[in-house]
């Protein structure tokens, strides 16, 4: 099963290195991996997308509590909560073909963020599946380059990762 780690840590050197090599050294796959700072400046937040079973989730959540800079730990997947991804994607277009993207990108929410005579960029925030689900309406159009931040997301409600 896939699960969204949402992990709290110091904002110092070695953090993620400490954290991707935790999973690396247990053989766990990193699916995606987005990490910043927070609104305080000590600490950051990353989310790791990985699968595996319940019993392998709570494995690696004790794992990442026992590491020196990590505050907190919450799964995600374990509550409600809202999950997001950003894409940019280049797609080959020119002329009545570019007016057809323009449609399909409003259609699913995207934005046009660059337009040429023959291409156009295409920025989307949604969840992986919509954004998959854009991919695939494109159809046999030409895609130059498709660029994916991966998953992060927020629990719902007033139920923080917070100290």
């Amino acid at each position: 099963m896939r699960h969204i780690i949402s992990i709290l840590l110091e904002n110092e050197a070695g953090a993620l290195t400490r954290v991707s090599g935790l999973f690396s050294s247990r053989g766990y796959n990193i699916e995606s991996l987005t990490v910043a700072p927070t609104d305080d400046p000590t600490l950051s937040r990353m989310t790791v997308v990985t699968r595996g079973s319940d019993e392998v989730i709570e494995q690696i959540t004790q794992q990442l509590n026992k590491l020196v800079d990590v505050v907190k730990v919450v799964d995600l997947t374990c509550d409600e909560h809202i999950e997001r991804e950003l894409m940019l994607l280049k797609v080959e277009a020119g002329g009545e073909d570019q007016d057809e993207i323009v449609r399909l990108a409003e259609l699913f929410n995207g934005r046009i963020v660059d337009t040429c005579d023959t291409a156009c960029t295409i920025e989307m925030t949604d969840t992986g599946d919509r954004i998959d689900e854009f991919i695939k309406t494109l159809g046999a159009r030409k895609l130059l380059e498709v660029v994916r931040s991966g998953a992060t997301g927020i629990a719902r409600g007033t139920t923080s990762l917070k100290l």
